[in-house]
């Protein structure tokens, strides 16, 4: 921005000396169109930019409205509105010139009048600050210029003019210096001739927020600003101004006053961004667009402050060229504007973008700087190129799905992108597609695989020739080199392959019924390795009903047991063998053959009477049976079938008739008009038709029951004639065996295991026997409500006083009751581990029984045994002369807790 010069504040003063329009007293004569001025005394600043407002003229119009229209004497420099505000048309530089004069015409197109005034414009001087504050403060005082409140006794043609009554803007520059307060205008009424006024204004600026920027003098009515303004702020002020007496009384009608804040360049452009990023193929044309950056000036954008212009300043780096780009200096807008942009070269450019306000005046404007980051984007202007001429590689054949070969390739394009990625494509040397060439996503190599087996003896090398190409066609203009194909040799590698059986399965048609030994055919393999001198071995592998052998060497192929078109091993009349053909190669190579005998049908199989069981009625009213026959063979050696009662047993014709109903089936029905119930069993003779017939005699089970009016049997009858088979009941019978073995199984193993349990319960721990041990009491119980015991249960009943036993009904429920003593069982003096067993078991279940046994844990005396035992005393064992001739040996065989018993009794010295 410009500062203001010191004679901007006579600029403003003379500007608003042609706003006074108002009539001077009662009876002003009519309005006569014209400037208000006949010379105009201006100060326009040293250097102006385009678009900058310098002054305004006042014309009045007398209503005639948009007719009058304005022109200047020098329109290169200077332009001149409607509403008279002169603006430079460009930007000027006027210094040392003390004077310049302006004309200015008003002309009215419709009565062709036209009116002229001077327009003086000073620069500012050299003077000092302090001079020239003086100055201006003394040319104001001296000639500021007035705003007279219109007169409210105006006639009637100026009554109707009011409406048109409009102030001109007063232009304050922003930014001002001062000094402050810096009068604008005197605002005046006719009135204060003739008595004291009281002026003032209100409004936003005024006594509204933001308050105490402009203020007036009361007395004098100068307006004027107390502080510098900020147009980015607030661009305009809307003052409205009052004329009172001294009682507070409206003289005029209040008037508006329009402050407009002139733009300075006092804000540097910025851009959005500080770093912006675009892109651009590589090998565009020049002229191609890449992107466009963008600035915003917070001055006023009608004014040279916020017109921007932009330009380049630097390029990194400098290739091919310094000027890779150029800007559009007004939208900024980057495109190329030379060839040669390579990415393999260079991958990305950096540009320093300057914005500059004032139209891109280096002298005069703002500027301001951001980054533009350029990244050239890769196409497919490089083909792959493989790395060498031949590459090589071998395969064992037979094999598939290996890898033979490792083809690499070189790609300048960017890698990781369609232009990079190599696709592989075999042009030659493989017209059976026994080779493939995918791609290894990670290194960008051509696999070279085996898709198909290889047989050495028809080729032992292949050479193939493969094209490289990528995913995406190249740049149009770019041609594949002589490097981007290859040729692959490959060796094939021979190794021992298995024999083969041709043809196979071999099919071969026989008669049933062959008999051993017979010859059927020969079965040889063929051994692909021509190569290799190698013989063959002949096996059977499969031979579900073995009825063939196989010579080793001949593959010649005879019987061992007839065959059958009836075993259920032929399937639909064919039968199938497996032979295993093995060389002696190293390692040994084997095939299998399978050999199909299609058996043709003989007539060995006779008829038989299906269903075997049915049902009948006692009463045939009418009742009969449909039975049919059923024979292993084949037509014409099956049906149809003749059907023949048997002459014997001779009820049977008596009883019973049958009747054919076509070839395969006949009808049985009862002769007689009744037949007890039973089951019955009738000889039926069935002839089937071969060539050489055979008959067959079938038992058909007959159950003659009672039945229902449906013709069914009653549920009685079906119990009273169910019978079972001998098969049945022969099974039923070896279950009922088994069971009953089984349980008498579980009952001995049960018995031993309880002989067995007793056994172990006499080998008793010798530190769990509580006689002759000192046990340890260290648990002190559960508090002092458990510490009432009663010592005395711990000594042995006879030993107690008649007068210490508690009476019974204070007694613990823990307490050995004193009743009769139990009858324990007498030891039987057999030494017998059995019987001994037995006598622990049995006391045991006494003691169990006992209902004097406490209900709880508690301790139980082992150690006594009443008064008066049976048992004897323990010490007549040595002296019982029975037991002196025994032998008591067994008892080591006890364990350890029986060897004190085997040396007591054993007759050892000890």
């Amino acid at each position: 921005m410009y500062p203001l010069h010191e004679g901007s504040g006579l600029l403003l003063l003379a500007v608003l000396a042609g706003l006074q329009i108002a009539a001077e007293c009662r009876g002003t004569p009519p309005c006569r169109p014209g400037f208000s001025e006949d010379v105009y005394k201006v100060v326009v600043p040293d250097i102006t930019e385009k678009g900058q407002p310098l002054f305004n003229v006042k014309f009045f119009d007398c209503g005639r409205g948009g007719l009058v229209r304005f022109e200047c004497s020098n329109p290169s420099d200077f332009r001149i509105e409607a509403d008279g505000v002169v603006y430079a048309a460009r930007g000027l530089q006027l210094p040392g010139v003390q004077a310049s004069l302006l004309l200015i015409k008003a002309s009215d197109d419709t009565t062709q009048k036209q009116w002229v005034t001077q327009v003086q414009m000073t620069t500012s001087t050299s003077t000092s600050q302090q001079g020239k504050e003086v100055a201006v403060r003394h040319v104001m005082s001296e000639d500021l210029k007035e705003i007279v409140f219109p007169s409210r006794n105006m006639d009637i043609q100026l009554k109707r003019m009011r409406r048109d009554w409009v102030i001109p803007p007063i232009n304050v520059p922003e930014n001002s210096r001062g000094p402050f307060p810096q009068e604008l205008v005197r605002i005046r009424s006719d009135h204060d001739k003739s008595r004291s006024l009281r002026y003032s204004v209100t409004g936003p600026g005024a006594d509204q927020p933001p308050t105490g920027i402009f203020i007036i003098d009361p007395i004098s009515g100068e307006l004027s600003v107390n502080k510098p303004l900020d147009r980015e702020h607030i661009p305009n002020f809307h003052l409205r101004a009052h004329a009172v007496d001294l009682n507070g009384n409206q003289v005029e009608n209040p008037i508006d006053i329009v402050i407009n804040v002139i733009d300075m360049n006092d804000n540097r452009p910025e851009f959005t961004h500080q770093i912006w990023n675009g892109t651009i193929p590589e090998g565009s044309k020049p002229g191609t667009f890449v992107m466009t950056v963008t600035s915003i000036d917070k001055d006023d954008p009608k004014t040279s402050n916020g017109l921007l212009h932009y330009k380049i300043l630097s390029q990194n780096p400098e290739s091919p060229t310094s000027n890779m780009f150029t800007i559009n200096n007004s939208t900024g807008g980057i495109i190329t504007v030379a060839a040669g942009l390579d990415r393999e070269k260079v991958p990305q450019y950096t540009l320093i973008i300057q914005a500059t306000d004032m139209e891109g005046n280096s002298m005069y404007g703002l500027s301001n700087t951001a980054t533009a980051v350029i990244r050239v984007i890769d196409i497919n202007d490089n083909p792959p190129e493989f790395t060498a001429e031949t590459f090589f590689g071998e395969v064992h054949e037979n094999r598939v799905n290996v890898i033979v070969a490792n083809l690499t390739v070189t790609d300048k394009d960017q890698p990781n992108t369609p232009a990079w990625n190599a696709v592989y494509k075999i042009t030659g040397g493989d017209p059976t597609g026994r080779f493939s060439v995918p791609t290894d996503p990670t290194t960008n190599e051509g696999l070279v695989t085996v898709v198909k087996p290889i047989d050495y003896e028809s080729s032992r090398t292949y050479v193939l020739t493969v094209e490289a190409r990528n995913e995406v066609p190249l740049a149009r203009g770019i041609h594949s080199p002589r490097q981007s194909t290859a040729t692959v040799s490959i060796k094939v590698i021979d190794v021992n392959e298995s024999p083969y059986f041709e043809p196979n399965p071999k099919l071969i048609k026989l008669e049933e019924g062959m008999m051993p030994k017979s010859a059927l055919t020969t079965f040889t393999a063929q051994d692909p390795d021509r190569f290799m001198q190698q013989s063959i071995r002949y096996s059977k592998l499969s031979d579900p009903a073995n009825w063939l052998k196989i010579d080793p060497n001949t593959g010649r192929i005879t019987t061992i047991a007839i065959l059958d078109r009836e075993s259920p091993f032929v399937v639909n009349s064919l039968y199938n063998a497996t032979f295993l053909a093995t060389d002696n190669g190293i390692p040994s190579a084997s095939g299998t053959g399978t050999l199909q005998i299609f058996l043709l049908d003989i007539n060995d199989n006779a008829p038989r009477v299906f269903p075997q069981e049915t049902e009948i009625c006692e009463k045939p009213e009418p009742n009969a049976i449909n039975i049919t026959a059923l024979d292993g063979d084949l037509n014409p050696n099956a049906g149809p079938f003749a059907f023949e009662l048997a002459h014997r047993p001779a009820d049977v014709k008596r009883n019973w008739t049958i009747t054919r109903i076509s070839g395969d089936y006949a009808q049985l029905s009862l002769k007689i008009g009744f037949l007890e119930s039973g089951i019955y069993e009738l000889p039926i003779i069935i002839t089937d038709s071969g060539n050489l017939p055979m008959s067959n005699t079938s038992y058909l089970r007959i159950k003659v029951c009672q039945c229902d009016i449906n013709g069914d049997c009653t549920d009685q009858q079906h119990i009273m004639a169910a019978g079972l088979g001998t098969g049945a009941i022969i099974s039923i019978l070896l279950c009922i065996i088994i069971l009953l073995i089984l349980v008498l199984l579980f009952v001995v193993w049960m018995k031993r295991r309880d002989k067995e349990r007793q056994a172990k319960q006499l080998l008793i721990d010798p530190e769990d026997d509580v006689r002759d041990n000192i046990l340890k009491y260290d648990e002190e119980g559960g508090g002092e409500e458990d510490q009432d015991y009663d010592l005395s249960q711990l000594q042995q009943p006879d030993t107690l006083e008649p007068d210490a036993i508690k009476p019974v009904g204070i007694r613990r429920l823990d307490e050995r009751p004193l009743h009769p003593e139990p009858q324990y069982p007498m030891r039987s003096a057999a030494p017998h581990p059995g019987d001994i067993g037995d006598f622990i078991s049995e006391g045991l279940k006494a003691a169990d029984n006992d209902p004097t046994a406490p209900p709880y844990d508690s301790l139980l005396v082992f150690d006594y045994e009443g008064s008066g035992s049976t048992a004897g005393s323990l010490s007549s064992l040595n002296s019982s002369s029975s037991g002196g001739d025994q032998d008591y040996d067994y008892l080591n065989d006890w364990g350890p807790r029986f060897r004190k018993l085997a040396d007591m009794y054993g007759g050892s010295d000890d």
